[in-house]
């Protein structure tokens, strides 16, 4: 009775193992392959799938070619891509300071406002510097006298060379003190230097302040300047005009187009970094000096065949494509040389608009007929060929 049941047993086994190996050959891809180089085909007398085509396949599965969705080969452009953290500043900066140590009698402009270039900041008290000035008027015009009636004098031949080149002189001299009383008025109103935006205003009307005391910080903020630093690798691709991206930290909806404006002539040697600037618009006056920015360079380079995800499958040899050639299904190995959000560039033998499958590769062999049911860029409305993006 044991001797039975362990007959039966073994009968069950085997016809388990029998069923296993069969879904095995038909539904994995790489089984016949690996079949075929192990030499199980020679052993058994028979032909592989890929040779004998659809008889061989009908033997094997289901009759009838196998439905397909395919989705045709684009050509995409390898990136090579940067990512850095940058600071931002205004296109011009200037901080405003007091010529003069004086009080203040009048303030022209309010914190966070507007400046125009030459408008008046601040004045400082001048009465001083007012009597100067009508005094220097009053010796240049006795000067002038003077010299106008020895200029008489010596036409009439009563006054000498010597007195009037002395008259001269004095009258050089008064202009020069009228030139400086007026010098010294006028650092009594300190003037903006550029149009741009003031910063906050830290004095009032009747503050004494001193020479070289900061009176404010004005910003030229239409424009945006990042400096940033970029791996040495990045050299050689690196060129001036080229476009950026520009994020900042702050405001992680907005995204930004730049251009590299400025590289630097030197590698730091501690981080074997660069210095680059780049420059944005700043419409909209969303951005401020000392802002902090992610920015992105991308490097264009090599062409390849670009496929959609789903139809790269994997074996024990690597990555693969099933390719639609002459109707039949052809298994195309590839090697992968960059994901996107919604693609992937291959390097293998395949041509710009060939029919990949992305839709039925379960039940693909080598050789197999295909009976293709649609295309999927076709059905989902998207163009054949859309740009690849990073």
């Amino acid at each position: 009775m044991w001797f039975r049941s362990l007959i039966r047993q073994s009968i069950l086994a085997l016809v388990v193992i029998a069923g296993t190996v069969a879904l095995w050959i038909l539904y994995v891809p790489s089984a016949q392959p690996w079949l075929e180089e192990a030499g199980v085909y020679d052993w058994l007398g028979i032909e592989p799938m890929h040779e004998t085509g659809a008889q061989s396949a009908a033997a094997w599965g289901p009759g009838g070619p196998a439905k397909v969705v395919v989705q045709q080969v684009r050509e995409g452009e390898l990136h090579d891509s940067i990512t850095v953290i940058g600071d931002g500043r205004a296109a011009r900066s200037v901080t405003v300071k007091a010529e003069a140590t004086g009080r203040i009698t009048e303030i022209g402009f309010a914190s966070g406002a507007r400046v125009e270039k030459g408008a008046v900041l601040l004045r400082l008290d001048d009465g001083a510097e007012r009597i100067a000035l009508d005094r220097a008027r009053l010796m240049l015009a006795d000067a002038e006298d003077s010299r106008d009636r020895l200029q008489r004098l010596e036409d009439a031949g009563t006054a000498s060379a010597v007195a009037l080149r002395e008259a001269e002189l004095e009258l050089r001299t008064a202009e020069l003190a009228v030139r400086q009383a007026e010098y010294d008025l006028e650092q009594r109103s300190v003037l903006a230097p550029i149009s741009g935006w003031a910063g906050l205003l830290e004095h009032e009307v009747g503050d004494r302040i001193a020479a070289q005391e900061t009176i404010a910080v004005i910003t030229d903020r239409s424009e945006i300047l990042i400096e940033f630093r970029v791996p040495e690798r990045a050299l050689a691709k690196l060129s001036t005009g080229m476009e950026l991206q520009a994020q900042p930290l702050a405001l992680p909806d907005l995204s930004l187009t730049g251009e590299v404006s400025a590289i630097d002539n030197m590698v730091d040697r501690a981080s074997r970094t660069m210095r680059v600037l780049g420059r944005l618009s700043n419409e909209g006056d969303r951005l401020r000096d000392g802002m902090a920015l992610s920015v992105t360079l991308v490097f264009p380079g090599e062409h390849f065949p670009e496929v959609d995800p789903l139809a790269v499958q994997w074996s024990s040899d690597g990555a693969f494509v099933w390719a639609v050639r002459e109707g039949k299904a052809a298994r195309v190995p590839v090697t992968i040389r960059q994901r996107n959000a919604g693609s992937v560039l291959v390097e293998g033998a395949l041509e710009p608009g060939e029919r990949l499958v992305v839709e039925g590769v379960q039940t693909l062999r080598p050789g197999a007929e295909v009976s293709v049911e649609g295309d999927r860029a076709a059905m989902s409305g998207t163009p054949a060929a859309p740009e690849t993006k990073l």
